[in-house]
């Protein structure tokens, strides 16, 4: 129930985010530089006298934008290739699970800066390469639950009437193994924001004047012995947000998981 609360609110808040900010986040006041926060400004300014508050508030839509993009990528080529190796099996299933295998020994975080070392730095490009490096867990439990439907009796009876391999994996199987698969996409949702955050802070993320948890926090490095807001109110943000997505996750798996309904 709490974090199906917390990710409503950073929802709603995303979504309002041009109405909640009391300023433009890109307003730049020379009158208030490094600001503490106050009456005016809630949680203080930056070293151009940005708004922090409306500064984050706009920056809570691209988490939301960077997290469920990616994880949608994420979790379509895994349902394919998931469900592909799943259930063909033989030469299809070794291979494209090698193939996993040899992305899940690569640490993602590096991954990801290699391919964004050849990119030009930017929403869309941020979203895509951490979709194109998260799908292999979601590829392993698609694969897992489709191996144990194969052989059950509807699908068996899908197979004596003639249906297609298509309609088989799609209109029987499919929705049958989709529970694991929405309790890793929630949870890769905070991943995700984790990533984006931390490519920000290192300068290769979102780029400014765009306004981001992580860039925000870029700037309280660089300011951390007189502007403590610029570090402690983005990090708040961005713990409390992955914490929301954590317990939505747990919740979930708790309720769509018949074997855990007796305990």
């Amino acid at each position: 129930m709490t974090g199906a609360i917390i990710v409503c609110s950073l929802f709603f808040v995303s979504i309002l985010s041009p109405f909640l900010s009391p300023y433009d986040p890109s307003e730049i006041d020379r009158y208030n530089i490094l600001s503490p926060p106050d009456g005016k400004h809630l949680l203080g300014t930056d070293d151009l006298g940005r708004d922090v508050l409306s500064r984050m508030i706009h920056g809570s839509s691209i988490s939301l934008a960077v997290g469920l993009v990616s994880v949608g990528i994420a979790t379509v080529m895994g349902i394919v290739f998931g469900s592909i190796a799943g259930y063909y099996r033989g030469l299809i299933d070794v291979t494209i699970m090698r193939f996993v295998d040899i992305m899940l020994s690569i640490p993602t975080f590096f991954l990801i800066l290699a391919v964004i070392a050849f990119l030009e730095p930017g929403i869309w490009n941020i979203m895509i390469v951490i979709g194109l490096t998260s799908w292999m867990g979601v590829a392993r439990l698609v694969r897992a639950e489709f191996l144990s439907l194969k052989n059950r009796e509807f699908v068996l009876a899908s197979k004596s009437i003639g249906s297609s391999d298509f309609r088989i994996i799609v209109k029987h199987m499919l929705p049958n193994s989709l529970a694991p698969v929405i309790v890793s996409a929630v949870l890769g949702v905070a991943a995700a924001v984790l990533v984006e955050s931390s490519l920000s802070f290192l300068g290769i993320g979102v780029q400014p004047p765009t306004p981001s948890w992580g860039n925000i926090l870029t700037l309280g490095k660089d300011n951390i012995e007189i502007a403590w807001w610029l570090s402690v109110f983005p990090g708040l943000a961005i713990l409390i947000t992955v914490l929301g997505y954590n317990l939505l996750g747990e919740g979930l798996r708790d309720a769509l998981d018949p074997r855990l309904w007796e305990e």
